[in-house]
């Protein structure tokens, strides 16, 4: 070989043996960064979704145990057999299976007391559905309290974690306890009742699923309030910030005055819930949980209502679909407009469309400022509209008696007390529609 051959042979071996040894002193490096607790690390191979049950033993305190049932949800067995909030329950696997150390501590400890873990704040026993379980044991905090020393029960090493994955895994019944009073599917409810101020109402859906009043008597519903009500039914929680005890919620509950009982019936059955306000507290009982609670003073206000305020003082249905048809009769003046592809017309005459939108309006927003039994005399203005491509055809009449005006709509028995300044300025909007102005000339 060439001493220029045997120069390049030197120098690549040279390269090649550097590149070894900083991989190794790399590698080295590593693993004393992982040893030494610069870094978190991994402590868990489980899966949450493999996690079947969870036992937590904090110190001083009866366990808790849940366990996953045949369709996976979260079951509490003990210390008692609440309904579990699943998402909580499934926060603590999540929690587990995503678990790191952050520094490891201590490989060989003589003496487990110094961190806590000889009688350990929370002990958490995890079980796989393999059926194999392991303790997580926690401990104190640590001087700079950003977070606590643990340990598993089968490993000596000590480690710390941090303070939100010991938050996240050290809980107490109450935490894990579903709060809701009610539990129900809000779309597959059927009947909603309630009996509060007044006579008491009930709700059904109507062939578009939204919300009619039933009783006392068929009557169109304002189904945006309605489904305020459902959802705050839905939202109802019991009040487990509260330090008051049973007893006191008991004799509450019992000397308070009612404010209103509400029932849901779907395809989970029929539960009712009762509110009673004591002082400026309220407390509510629920045939789906045991015992008396504590609730918010917004549950208590939307319990807290009437028959009108569930009525749709809308005098039109048709919203802010576009009518394709409108007519109006006042008095002895005839008005009638159709639609045809964006273009309005009277007569074969194309009309101005900024004045037809302008009765438009004016017909979207009449609405009731009270309801009436009776009062209703001859009509003096007619009025139709058709919208949903045709398929709703709405009818009023409108009559004065003295200086009110009063509405009714087609086969309905619900009479309509309209401001007057509205109706006039109705007729104004119907008598102002006009012919488009010319084009100006070029």
């Amino acid at each position: 070989m060439s001493i220029r051959g045997l120069l390049v042979a030197l120098v690549v071996l040279g390269i090649l043996g550097g590149g070894v040894y900083w991989s190794e002193r790399k590698k080295s490096a590593e693993e004393a960064k992982e040893a030494s607790g610069g870094g978190a690390t991994k402590l868990v191979t489980l899966k949450d979704e493999d996690v079947r049950k969870l036992e937590i033993q904090r110190r001083g305190a009866p366990a808790v145990t849940i366990e996953r049932d045949k369709s996976n949800q979260w079951q509490m067995r003990s210390p008692e057999t609440w309904r579990v909030d699943q998402d909580a329950a499934t926060g603590i696997a999540s929690a587990y299976a995503g678990l790191s150390y952050d520094r490891m501590v201590d490989e060989k400890p003589t003496d487990l007391a110094g961190y806590g873990l000889q009688s350990p704040a929370v002990e958490l026993t995890v079980s796989g559905k393999d059926g194999k379980s392991r303790k997580l044991l926690i401990g104190d905090d640590t001087p700079t309290a950003s977070g606590a020393f643990a340990k598993f029960a089968d490993d000596p090493k000590v480690f710390t974690l941090q303070s939100s994955s010991k938050t996240s895994l050290d809980k107490t019944p109450q935490d894990l306890r579903d709060k809701r009073l009610l539990v129900f599917e809000a779309d597959k409810l059927t009947r909603v009742e309630l009996a509060a101020k007044g006579t008491p109402v009930e709700f059904g859906r109507n062939a578009q699923k939204e919300w009619q009043l039933v009783k006392p008597k068929p009557l169109r519903a304002d189904n945006g309030v309605v489904e305020e009500l459902v959802r705050k039914l839905g939202d109802a929680r019991m009040d487990t910030a509260t330090t008051e005890d049973a007893a006191k919620s008991a004799k509450a509950f019992a000397t308070g005055t009612r404010i209103g009982t509400a029932t849901v019936t779907g395809n989970s059955g029929t539960q009712t819930l009762e509110v009673h306000k004591q002082g400026e507290d309220y407390y509510a009982k629920s045939s789906a949980v045991q015992g008396l609670f504590k609730v918010s003073k917004d549950l208590g206000d939307a319990l807290n209502k009437g028959l009108d305020d569930f009525r749709n003082k809308k005098l039109l249905d048709f919203g802010f679909n576009e009518p394709t048809g409108v007519t109006v009769r006042d008095g002895d003046k005839n008005f009638a407009f159709q639609k045809n592809a964006d273009k309005w017309t009277s007569n074969g005459k194309q009309m101005d469309p900024t004045s037809v939108q302008s009765l438009i309006d004016k017909l979207r927003d009449l609405k009731a400022i009270r309801f009436m039994e009776t009062g209703f005399t001859a009509p003096i203005v007619d009025v139709s509209v058709t919208s949903d491509s045709g398929k709703r055809v709405e009818k009023v009449q409108i009559a004065k008696s003295g200086n009110v005006f009063l509405a009714k709509r087609e086969n309905e028995p619900a009479i309509y007390e309209l401001d007057s300044k509205a109706v006039e300025e109705l007729q104004r909007a119907a008598a102002d529609v006009k012919e488009p102005p010319p084009p100006p000339k070029k």
